[in-house]
């Protein structure tokens, strides 16, 4: 099935590409939650004639993601966590507690933005990656501490 992007989709591709993807993919997951588009010829040309306006539109967006990165690089987000004895430590900090800090410091992220392959187990400084865009990234610090007893 040939569908035209309406946005940027982790591992398919950006807004306005024309990709060919699985039948079954397209008519369950990307066409009933209007993320793509059947790629008919007359689709296809009112995606060129639109193509100037989505890129100014692009540009600008990533110029905002990247004033954002450049605000949120080099941050540090705290946490503090019950530990064992032998430096085991009790629940673990997910993306969920890193959207919430970073909330509460004034950045709207969305949680598939956040690059963690597992949650934080360990005691000390962690390095995240935050993709905004494709091309943008920002590095966070996450510290985790051990709680006061």
């Amino acid at each position: 099935m040939k569908v035209i992007l309406r946005q940027d989709i982790h591992n398919l591709g950006r807004a306005g590409d024309v990709k060919e993807v699985r039948d079954g993919y397209g008519r369950n997951y990307l066409l009933p939650r209007q993320l793509v588009e059947l790629a008919t010829p007359g689709a296809l040309k009112n995606w060129q004639l639109g193509a100037e306006r989505r890129t100014q539109r692009v540009a600008k967006e990533t110029a905002a993601a990247k004033n954002i990165a450049d605000k949120m690089t080099g941050m540090t987000l705290s946490f503090t966590r019950d530990v064992a004895e032998g430096g085991q430590m009790f629940g673990s900090v997910s993306k969920a507690d890193i959207v919430k800090s970073l909330k509460a410091a004034g950045h709207e992220i969305e949680k598939d933005s956040i690059e963690l392959p597992s949650p934080v187990k360990a005691v000390g400084d962690t390095e995240v990656v935050i993709k905004l865009k494709p091309g943008v990234e920002a590095k966070i610090k996450v510290r985790v501490a051990p709680k006061a007893a």
